[in-house]
């Protein structure tokens, strides 16, 4: 019975998991193209890439908050009440539809004022301006792809997900090489080739899902009432998640020695270091979607257990993962960057944060267990706790009151995750976030 129970669990856990690994992994690699091609027309190139990425995040926050509170949703509605998933779906898309045409348009209009309120070096705010003007146009494309995304998963159609994102991983590659090495765009094509493959992608995701948008044509003011109330805590992490890393880009701009640098050390080890993350992210959304599901079966225990086991199997392969990228982080910053410094720079980046990779990975699935339940709000407290109560004043403490300079920004980094995970941890351990409101 026990046997029988686990091997149940292994197979929701790998089956939900498994393509969203691979959806992460193309991900990863169209943001690992955008950093080698930019590092072979020079390092200030790279760390405008890295530092735009970061703003960019923030850009299309509010539609990674959103989608969260539609999965939570519609992941229950679709093992419990198919017309009312239905009704989520038409809801989610008109209302992801006006939002991101709002937002793109304050974006396009705004992007002169963030450039002013960062403290990016001088010699890359050009660099940065150009790559965020083109961005801002990609808000509308991204927000809806970013949203069936979600639909597709938490509707157990996640191959098809899977299919989508394969494609814009072939695009985005694809144009990336032509329009940077052949045709007059240069550098622009970094971002150009991004805007081309997310507006494919999304074409994609509308035709999987046109069915489902207008079997029920009814708005639900309710429901996208309670995808905000589940999804703004998320927005709020994002935000703080972003904020810090821009705080942490904006420290290593100030330090007295190399900033540059560092900053290209940075955007080439949060990179690589993406290839721990992708799997931890992935198990995440893989654990939301089988809480989801489970609780719209009124499975509660069963929620439980099984989120508990995805988050130790996840533990188990980052931690396999952890060891191969710190065994060979030089040959892989290498590859990134011909610059010397910046290669042991990265290097020693990634030796520092491995020690906390384990932590991170049960941590940020447990929190899609969280997620997935639609206990947000306790989930935001802890991260934002972890990430503004220890993360940045120990990194300024360490950084430059005790003047361990961009070293004692990694160790700041470290020691945050490992509380941040033992926060999560206490938080789904206790089981109040199992509820019966569906």
């Amino acid at each position: 019975m026990i046997n029988g129970t686990y091997k149940r669990y292994l197979k929701n856990s790998w089956s939900n998991s498994w393509p969203i690994i691979l959806i992460m992994f193309f991900e990863f690699l169209i943001g690992i193209t955008d950093v080698y091609i930019a590092g072979k027309i020079s390092k200030e190139i790279q760390a405008s890439i890295g530092f735009v990425s970061q703003l960019y995040f923030m850009l299309i926050v509010i539609g990674n908050a959103f989608t969260m509170g539609v999965v939570s949703i519609s992941s229950k509605l679709y093992t419990g009440n198919r017309d009312e998933f239905y009704r989520m779906v038409y809801t989610a898309i008109v209302s992801i539809f006006i939002i991101s045409i709002i937002l793109t348009i304050i974006a396009i209009n705004g992007n002169n004022k963030i450039i002013n309120l960062i403290n990016a070096p001088i010699q890359i705010k050009p660099y940065i301006l150009e790559f965020l003007k083109i961005y801002s146009y990609m808000i509308f494309f991204h927000y809806i792809l970013i949203v069936t995304n979600g639909v597709l998963r938490s509707s157990k159609r996640i191959k098809r997900s899977l299919f989508t994102m394969f494609i814009v991983f072939i695009v985005n590659v694809g144009t990336n090489i032509f329009y940077v090495f052949y045709t007059p765009l240069g550098y622009k094509g970094i971002v150009l080739s991004t805007l081309t493959a997310v507006s494919i992608g999304f074409l994609l995701n509308i035709f999987f899902i046109w069915k489902d948008i207008f079997t029920i044509k009814e708005f639900r003011y309710d429901l996208f009432k309670k995808a905000i109330s589940i999804g703004w805590p998320s927005g709020v992490v994002q935000i703080g998640w972003q904020l810090a890393s821009v705080v942490i880009f904006m420290m290593l701009s100030s330090l007295p020695e190399n900033p540059t640098v560092y900053l290209a050390a940075f955007t080439n080890g949060i990179r690589i270091e993406s290839i721990i993350f992708l799997p931890s992210f992935a198990f995440s959304m893989a654990n939301a979607v089988i809480v989801g599901n489970l609780m719209g079966e009124k499975r509660f225990e069963d929620a439980y257990k099984n989120s508990l086991f995805t988050s130790i199997l996840g533990c188990g392969i980052i931690s396999i993962v952890t060891v191969l990228v710190v065994f060979y982080a030089e040959k892989v910053t290498s590859f990134l960057s011909k610059d010397p410094v910046v290669v042991r720079e990265s290097s020693r980046y990634l030796y520092i944060s491995a020690i906390s990779e384990p932590f991170m990975a049960i941590g940020t699935i447990l929190i899609g267990a969280l997620n997935g339940a639609g206990d947000t709000k306790q989930t935001m407290i802890r991260i934002l706790s972890s990430l503004w109560g220890v993360r940045i004043p120990l990194a300024l403490i360490l950084a430059f009151l005790f003047g361990f300079g961009a070293y004692g920004i990694w160790w700041a980094m470290t020691i945050s995750i490992i509380i941040q995970a033992l926060l999560i941890y206490k938080r789904h351990n206790s089981r109040r976030w199992i509820r019966d409101d569906y």
